[in-house]
Parts: C-alpha cells; sequence; structure tokens
C-alpha cells in the first residue's frame, strides 16, 4: 500500500508537465508590439492579445523602475511565471488583477530599496503576484526553493515551528513537540511581530522563516501575540529530530499519535500499531490515532496512512480547475485487523490530516471525535522555473469520500469535545492539546482564502464536555480519555448515555 512516491522527483515532474501544456496553449500572438520585440515571440506565443497588453503594462512599470538597465532577461522571466499561473492556477484570475498585483509589489520594492536591477523588481513583482492568489501559494529564489525540501524530511535545524502568512505577520499552526518552540510554551494561534526585535510585517513568510534559521545553539528571541497580549521568547535553535510516529498503551486501547505527514510517516506507523498488537495479542479493544494539531504534509503519506486501515473505498479525489482530477482508492489489507477506531482531530488538524479523518469517516472505520479542523484542502505544486527559483501554485483542492470540498470547510467530528478542563500538560507551561480552540481562526478565515464550495453534510451524534472524561495517557488528557471510554463503551450511543451528553438534534 506505500506509493512510494519521492517528493523531489513528484514536484519535478509536475512542474514539467505543467511546462508542456504551457507550449500547447491557444490563441494569437502579436509580432511587432514593444513587448514581443523585448522578450521574444516564444514568451509572448500563446497568449490571447488582452493578456499581452496586460503584460505589456507590466513591462513598461519595470523600465520606469528599472531606468536604463537592460530589462530583457527579468521581462522573460516575468512572461514565464505569467503564463504558468494562467495556464495551472485553480481557478481563473483576471489578468489585470495579475498585473495590478506585480506592478504594487515594483513600487513597494522601489520605495523601499535603493536596488533598481530589473531582476530585484521582477522578484518582488513576482512575490507581490503570486502571495495575491491565496495564502499558501509563494514565489521561490533560489535559496528558498533548495530550502522548501527541508519540512518533509525527518531531521533539520531550527525552532519546530509550523507556520503560516496572517495579515502581513506569522501566525503559528502548530510547535512540533519536543522541540524548543513546544517547550517554550508556543501555541497555536500565536502570531509572531518580531525576530530578534527586527518587524517582520509585510516582508513574507519566507523572509520570517530564514530569519527565524540558524545554527543550532544559537539564540532566538521572537516577539508575539497571544488573545491581545504582547509577549516575548526566548529560545536555542536545535537540530529538529521530528519523531513523527508516537505510541504508547492505555488499558486495553492502543494510543498512536501522528505529528506529521513527512517521509516514513506511513513505515513508522504500521510499526506502532504492529508493535501495540503485540504487547496485547487478544486484548486489543481499539486504537485512537491522534491527528490533533497536525499541520499535514506530504499527499502520498496521507493516502498511504488511510489505506493502512481500509479494505476498500475511497480515500480522496484531487480536482483541478477544469474538473480533471485525481481519484485515489484504498485497497485491501488492514494493519489494524478491524478493531474499533477513534480520530482525535482539532482546528490544527489541517490538509493531510484531514484527508486520513475524512477517509476514515466516510469509509465507516472512525468516529471522529474532536472539534472542527482546520480547512485547508488545497493542493500545492511547486513547479521548477527554466531561469531559477521556482513558484509554489495553488493548483487543486481535496474532495472526501463523501465528494464534499475540505478547502475552508474542514472535517465535522461525529462527536464534538469541548475543552473546559485544564491538562497536567498546560499546568506545566506546555500548550493543551487545543488550547482556545473556539477562539483560534481557520482557513476561511484567512485574507484571500478560496473559499469553499457545495455543500457539507451534518455528522455530529453529540456534543461532550471533556471534563466528564477521565485524564488518560502519560500525559493525563482528558480528550484522549475521551476516546479511551468510546471504545470501551463499545458503541458513540453507549459512550454519549454514559456520560450524559445530549444527542445531537
Amino acid at each position: 500500500m506505500n506509493f512510494g512516491f519521492n517528493r523531489k522527483i513528484w514536484l519535478v515532474a509536475l512542474g514539467a508537465v505543467a511546462s508542456s501544456m504551457l507550449g500547447a496553449l491557444g490563441g494569437c500572438a502579436a509580432g511587432n508590439g514593444s513587448f514581443a520585440r523585448m522578450v521574444g515571440l516564444g514568451d509572448f506565443a500563446g497568449l490571447p492579445p488582452e493578456s499581452g497588453r496586460e503584460m505589456e503594462r507590466f513591462n513598461a512599470a519595470l523600465r520606469h523602475g528599472a531606468g536604463d538597465s537592460d530589462e530583457s532577461r527579468a521581462t522573460a522571466h516575468f512572461a514565464d511565471v505569467f503564463k504558468r499561473v494562467r495556464a495551472s492556477y485553480v481557478r481563473e484570475v483576471r489578468d489585470s488583477e495579475l498585473v495590478d498585483a506585480a506592478i504594487r509589489g515594483l513600487e513597494e520594492q522601489r520605495s523601499s530599496s535603493p536596488r533598481r536591477d530589473p531582476s530585484h523588481l521582477v522578484e518582488a513583482g513576482l512575490r507581490t503576484m503570486i502571495a495575491s492568489l491565496d495564502p499558501h501559494s509563494a514565489y521561490l529564489n533560489a535559496d528558498e526553493y533548495r530550502d522548501s525540501f527541508v519540512s518533509t524530511r525527518s531531521e533539520f535545524g531550527g525552532i519546530g515551528i509550523e507556520v503560516n502568512a496572517e495579515d502581513g505577520l506569522v501566525k503559528v499552526i502548530a510547535p512540533i513537540e519536543d522541540t524548543p518552540a513546544y517547550r517554550a510554551g508556543l501555541k497555536t494561534g500565536d502570531l509572531i511581530t518580531h525576530v530578534d526585535g527586527e518587524p517582520i510585517k509585510g516582508k513574507g513568510l519566507i523572509y520570517a522563516v530564514n530569519k527565524m534559521r540558524g545554527p543550532p545553539g544559537s539564540e532566538l528571541r521572537l516577539t508575539l501575540v497571544r488573545g491581545g497580549a504582547t509577549f516575548e521568547a526566548r529560545l536555542t535553535r536545535a537540530v529538529i529530530k521530528v519523531r513523527s510516529v508516537r505510541w504508547e498503551i492505555i488499558d486495553d486501547i492502543g494510543y498512536v499519535r501522528v505529528v506529521r505527514f513527512i517521509e516514513k510517516a506511513d513505515d513508522n506507523l504500521e510499526q506502532a500499531v504492529a508493535e501495540v498488537s503485540k504487547r496485547l495479542g487478544g486484548r486489543l479493544r481499539g486504537i485512537v490515532l491522534d491527528l490533533r494539531n497536525n499541520p499535514g504534509g506530504l499527499l502520498d503519506q496521507s493516502v498511504t496512512m488511510a489505506d493502512s486501515f481500509l479494505e476498500s473505498g475511497t480515500i480522496v479525489t484531487v480536482k483541478g480547475r477544469r474538473g480533471a482530477g485525481r481519484i485515489y482508492e484504498a485497497s485491501s489489507g488492514d494493519i489494524a485487523r478491524g478493531v474499533p477506531m477513534v480520530v482525535l482531530v482539532n482546528g490544527g488538524s489541517a490538509s493531510a490530516a484531514e484527508i486520513v479523518a475524512a477517509a476514515l469517516q466516510h469509509n465507516g472505520r472512525a468516529v471522529v471525535m474532536g472539534t472542527q479542523t482546520f480547512g485547508k484542502g488545497s493542493v500545492q505544486t511547486v513547479v521548477p522555473l527554466p531561469q531559477e527559483g521556482a513558484i509554489r501554485l495553488t493548483t487543486a483542492l481535496y474532495y472526501a469520500p463523501s465528494g464534499e470540498a475540505i478547502q475552508a470547510r474542514g472535517v465535522e467530528p461525529n462527536i464534538e469535545l469541548i475543552e473546559t478542563a485544564v491538562s497536567a500538560e498546560a499546568e506545566k507551561g506546555k500548550p493543551a492539546a487545543d488550547g482556545a480552540a473556539e477562539k483560534r481562526r481557520r482557513e476561511a478565515d484567512l485574507p484571500g482564502a478560496i473559499p469553499a464550495v457545495g455543500a457539507g453534510f451534518a455528522r455530529r451524534h453529540g456534543t461532550v464536555p471533556d471534563s466528564r472524561c477521565r485524564p488518560a495517557g502519560e500525559k493525563e488528557d482528558r480528550q484522549v480519555g475521551c476516546a479511551v471510554e468510546l471504545l470501551q463503551a463499545g458503541s458513540a450511543g453507549k459512550f454519549l448515555a454514559a456520560v450524559g451528553a445530549q444527542p445531537a438534534m
């Protein structure tokens, strides 16, 4: 059931496909305009006249900013990216909107930096243009493209934090367990405003991430905002070794936590379930799969992980702008041999985590407990560029087996857990399982987020304050306790009755 995808090869292959598509685009080329003379007929070919006029508008703005410099190479670079966005972005965007954003980037660069060389100006224009599409699309220069593979490895340098851009700042999606960020008490929803005293507002996510990286052992000072209050955190950078899967045995239940969907996470999951089964043997009553605060990761890992527990059925469908898509189906072979399962999720469960939760829920393999997930249901393709760098472009949306789009909607739990108790971990100054879950912002709240499409379906059986469940596991977590009690009760209905919860109407 392991598809064995190599992420680098897969992404480069997708870039090659995108490049071949560009050559097949229809339309008229104007061979006599100033733009065509500057960047060459090959850069202008395949575009309708109105697109050419918009690109000439950008070229005029670039000439104004670059002075007497030769901007032909930089303009050709812009033309290549412009065509790729027109061909492959998940939804159609007006050419004028793209160019407006690019010119805005040029003007901001001219006002903030004395550098006027065309390549630097075009990079600024491309950053603003791609960032205007949605919160997850971005332009990557050569160094950033190289570093883009770091987050999927099991070991890398940094402070151990998953972040996203929000309102010009950097928002913490989730700290990685047992890392400097986790030990410093950073929580989901925190906003980073300064790095080592330097304000980062408006400078871009990648700039901020690079500022937070550094040699292991070096110190870092972050200024953050949480609930309207500003505070500082001092951290020491370290080599981050991501242990993607953790497990323990609670009574007759196997507890398995997946931290991130990185390389070999599926193998680690299989080893964890095998060890739990070996320890408990025929006494294994159920498995809790904990995906809370899991920010996602590799698509192939999520598909393989869902497939690991399914004998058949659809896992996820990926659809692009033109409706063409790929359906991922499960193959036979359940590593848990059909024992009942509960999947724990919260507002920090995103992307690949949502794929697994929706697949197991829809196929009747697991009861999903917790709170509504983040709703990051879009696919980003990293497309290498001929001159340098790459673009990370949203090219498709994920659809649950039910046909519902996950984007900006998320996965609704079968049983909602309301956090009412302070966990033992929180008392020690560490992040709670889902602190302030109802206050945290989700994908739909991000500026520029792609809106939800289609209808959603209610699946909630009931709502339970987690204070009605006993703390369970090494971290004395009440939500884990609720999952364990449901499995020991034998059904969702019996669990709801036992804790005195009102079923959903």
